[in-house]
Order: C-alpha cells, then sequence, then structure tokens
C-alpha cells in the first residue's frame, strides 16, 4: 500500500476537509484529491462521498481509516522514540494547556523542572479545553492540561490540581461586603462571560439556570486578563477560579466573595495519549507533577 497515498486519505477524514487537509499536510487540494482517488483507483474500491465540501465515508472508508488511524498513531511514536535518541541531553517536551493552568500553575512547575534539568527545552501552547483534548489525541504534544473531567478512549487522565471558584467584584461593588452569596443575589447583576464552551460559563448557565435567576451578559472575553480588567473598571463581575485572581485580591484591586452552593471547586487534569511513548525526559517531568500534586496547596 502507499502510504502517502493513504496519509492524504487519512488527514482528509481526519479534518473533514479536502481544503484543511491540504493546509496540514503544505500539499495543493488537487494533490489531495488525486492521491485519494489514486488509493481507490488501485483496489478498485469507493472509500469516500463527497457532498459539498464535506466528506463521507463508505463502509470500506470506515474499516480503512479506522486501520490508519492505528498506524499514523504508531509512526508518531516511532518519531517520538527517536527523538529522543537524536536530541539525547537536549531533548524537547511539548505541553498543551487550558488558559488557566497554562499560565498560573504550569509556570511553577516548569521553573523546578528546568532546576532539574536545564538542558530540556519545555514548549507551551495555551489553547482551549477542546483543543487540548484533540490534539493530545492526535499525539500532537507529550501532555495535555485542561480544567475539565474527560472519558476518551485513547487517553488518560490524571486529577492534578484543585481551585476554588469565587466571584469577583470590584471593592465599591454592592457584593463586595457580602462574605457568602445566595444565588438571588446574583439576580439582575451583569455578569461577565468566559469563552463559548468554557467549564466557567458552563458553571454560570447551570448556577442560574437552577436558581432561576435573570442577569445580563454585556461581554463575552477569553482571557482571563481581560475579564479581571473588566470587572476592575465596573464592567461587571465574574465567576473565575480564586488562583486566578489571586494578585488582584492580594492587592485589593478586587474582592472575592464565595457562592453558598455546596460544588464550588474546580479541578485540572493531565492528559497523556495510552499509546504515547513515554522516553525519559516525559517521565521525569510526569514524576515531577506527581510530587507537586501529592504537595501543593492549589488555594
Amino acid at each position: 500500500m502507499n502510504l502517502n497515498q493513504l496519509k492524504l486519505f487519512y488527514q482528509a477524514v481526519k479534518s473533514g476537509s479536502l481544503s484543511t487537509a491540504a493546509r496540514e499536510l503544505n500539499i495543493t487540494q488537487p494533490a489531495v484529491t488525486k492521491g485519494i482517488q489514486r488509493l481507490q483507483e488501485h483496489y478498485e474500491v469507493k472509500l469516500v462521498h463527497r457532498l459539498g465540501k464535506r466528506l463521507t465515508l463508505t463502509k470500506a472508508g470506515n474499516s480503512l481509516f479506522a486501520i490508519s488511524e492505528k498506524i499514523f498513531e504508531m509512526e508518531q511514536k516511532a518519531e517520538d522514540s527517536l527523538r529522543e535518541y537524536r536530541e539525547g541531553e537536549t531533548a524537547r517536551l511539548r505541553i498543551h494547556a487550558s488558559e488557566s493552568f497554562g499560565a498560573y500553575y504550569l509556570p511553577e512547575v516548569i521553573n523546578r523542572f528546568n532546576q532539574s534539568f536545564p538542558d530540556v527545552r519545555v514548549k507551551v501552547d495555551v489553547l482551549p479545553n477542546r483543543r487540548v483534548i484533540e490534539n493530545t489525541a492526535e499525539m500532537k504534544n507529550d501532555l495535555g492540561f485542561v480544567s475539565q473531567p474527560i472519558s476518551h478512549k485513547k487517553l488518560t487522565s490524571v486529577e492534578v490540581a484543585e481551585d476554588e471558584l469565587v466571584f469577583i467584584v470590584p471593592p465599591g461593588h454592592p457584593l463586595a461586603g457580602k462574605e457568602v452569596l445566595a444565588p438571588e443575589d446574583l439576580a439582575g447583576q451583569t455578569i461577565i462571560m468566559h469563552e463559548d464552551g468554557s467549564v466557567i460559563q458552563d458553571a454560570i448557565h447551570r448556577l442560574m439556570a437552577v436558581n432561576r435567576i435573570s442577569y445580563t451578559t454585556p461581554m463575552t472575553l477569553s482571557n482571563n486578563e481581560a475579564i479581571k480588567r473588566a470587572v476592575a473598571g465596573g464592567a461587571g463581575i465574574t465567576l473565575i477560579s480564586k488562583k486566578v485572581a489571586a494578585e488582584e485580591i492580594r492587592t485589593g484591586r478586587l474582592k472575592a466573595v464565595l457562592m453558598a452552593e455546596p460544588d464550588n471547586a474546580r479541578k485540572f487534569y493531565m492528559l497523556r495519549h495510552k499509546e504515547k511513548h513515554v522516553f525519559s525526559t516525559l517521565k521525569s517531568f510526569m514524576d515531577l507533577m506527581a510530587r507537586w500534586t501529592a504537595g501543593s496547596d492549589s488555594s
């Protein structure tokens, strides 16, 4: 079997688009189309149907995609194994993390790691939870860190940190004098939303729906720093991890108010592909993460 043609088929199906596959493989879209056509012609079997810009798999295509997925996962595993020997003492780690963990927890762990392994290059990309999960499942990183529990057949998930969710308000806000917020205290409030699909946005929607609370949302922001500045500027209030706003709370720029809800914890998880080659540098980092988790105070 021509593995180049198989990779074109695999990438097109995985991305759901010929143009996206071409962009990811750095070739032209006609080259992707031709590769898939030649694969079908060689084996005289239809693998895909095109419905507009979308691709749908035939029964044979489904079977081949499942096999090709395993093939290219093993290819990535082989590359990871050889990379360790090629790079030797100047190895690197590729980490993808959600914003809160990547910005407010991971730097501490990486600093400790670099003290013991100064020659290791650690590259961190901060991405939405969904992208971190997808990239980890596709072996595009060595480890992923997310702020939501997941169940994925390809991934292992280990809890590594826990933080408390609090509402933050400006010091002069009417709710700033309260120690604990009852749900009815939030009625009519202006709430600054986190990005769509975020754990905190889901928590706000759930809290308000369960308690039938009406509120307004003038803006949605995807960056914690922007959210904190908006709250400090009087644009509204929001729910956030206490550690994320720890500096502003300490200096008095913001006031943290606890929720009366019993479940106000936010947990963070480390993800790894089950078939990922655990090379020595990765094992050292995972061991350090386990020690940090066991002895850390996330509050």
